[in-house]
């Protein structure tokens, strides 16, 4: 897979990739960077990329030429590198939520080329989007200095789903989302730590058990933090079973603790 950031900061985007599972994977040949600075773009002197806004108001917009061309240097060395061209997408907070069922269609059409587009200041000349740009991704509802950050979190996202990203194949398939649930809690040793223990469950040995515990934590984790993403699955027998049983020792907690 190829991923090409256009930003203004290329340092940032590739030191960061370079850590972690990101940076294994590409030393490992599951995907390949590209950065592009639109300043290498600019046609004057001063390489200057934005300008007031049309209108008034506070900020400076990015221009659409040194984006565009810088976009098109992207999609050249995608085509020389025989990737086939995908998804020109813009980091935004007006952006469609970026979601793990969003990131696995891009996993799936990884034998194409994504481009990722971040912003800076006031955001990018209208004008690019409507030309350029097939998509608008946010990573949330919140404002930051501009897209590397988003795009980082993306490529991350993306990246540690590919085969072979990392060591155990059970890691990716057990994130919190994969199934459509928030993860179970994890503990590991010592078996008790500042005077708490760990679910005895979880040292019994009986795998069976242990699985049903954590689908239970899972489903109760989800319905008491993330009702809406419990809304959009479809629950078994078995499920509702288990979540059932722990909203009633939830409710019996409350019930304890308002003694």
């Amino acid at each position: 897979m190829r991923i090409d950031v256009v930003t203004l900061f290329p340092e940032m985007v590739t030191h960061a990739s370079a850590y972690g599972v990101t940076g294994r994977a590409r030393e490992r040949g599951l995907w390949q960077l590209g950065v592009w600075n639109p300043r290498d773009y600019a046609t004057d002197a001063y390489r200057t990329i934005d300008d007031r806004p049309y209108g008034g108001g506070p900020g400076m917009v990015m221009m659409a030429a040194p984006l565009a061309a810088a976009i098109g240097a992207a999609r050249k060395a995608q085509r020389d590198a025989g990737a086939a061209r995908g998804a020109t997408l813009y980091l935004s907070p007006a952006g469609t939520p970026l979601t793990h069922g969003r990131v696995m269609d891009f996993v799936r059409e990884r034998e194409t080329a994504l481009t990722l587009v971040a912003g800076r200041y006031e955001g990018i000349d209208q004008r690019l989007i409507d030309l350029e740009i097939d998509g608008e991704v946010s990573v949330g509802d919140f404002v930051v200095s501009g897209g590397e950050l988003p795009a980082l979190l993306l490529i991350d996202a993306i990246v540690r789903q590919l085969p072979g990203a990392l060591n155990d194949v059970e890691s990716a398939q057990q994130d919190s989302f994969a199934e459509g649930l928030l993860d179970c809690p994890h503990y590991t040793r010592p078996e008790r730590y500042d005077g708490e223990a760990v679910p005895s469950v979880l040292l019994s040995g009986d795998h069976a058990a242990i699985r049903r515990w954590r689908l239970q934590q899972s489903l109760g984790r989800t319905w008491s933090r993330r009702p809406d993403v419990l809304a959009r699955r479809a629950l078994s027998q078995e499920e509702q079973s288990l979540l059932s049983e722990y909203q009633m020792t939830a409710v019996d907690r409350t019930r304890s603790d308002c003694r």
